[in-house]
């Protein structure tokens, strides 16, 4: 699986990742801090990478597009810090691997995971 990390992920994170063997790209390290949201979505979708982001107007993005892909991983956390996205993406990844596989949004937050598969 490959990944994402939009703007308001921790480049700590993607280094997590990448120790666990993971093939995962920040958006700052493309130097591609100001791309729109759109344009990041196609960047995913055609790089095959689930997106990993704090921003919700990526889930709205998805709907109105009737897109099947990419996944997106919203985190909706009380404390956004890379250790607590780290422990949440750990856990979403162990439960949600198939269905990230085949397209959807997984929405993360302090208690819960939600589950909507794309499209919406």
């Amino acid at each position: 699986m490959k990944f994402l990390a939009d703007m308001g992920i921790s480049p700590r994170t993607v280094n997590w990742l990448k120790t666990a063997g993971y093939d995962a790209v920040h958006l700052v390290e493309e130097g591609l801090e100001t791309l729109p949201d759109d344009e990041i979505l196609v960047k995913a979708r055609l790089e095959e990478r689930v997106l990993l982001t704090v921003d919700l107007d990526f889930g709205y993005l998805l709907a109105v597009s009737g897109a099947t892909l990419p996944s997106v991983i919203l985190f909706r956390l009380g404390n956004e810090s890379y250790e607590i996205i780290n422990e949440r993406l750990a856990e979403a990844l162990n439960r949600f691997e198939q269905d990230l596989a085949t397209g959807a949004i997984i929405s993360v937050s302090d208690r819960d995971f939600r589950v909507r598969q794309l499209p919406i």
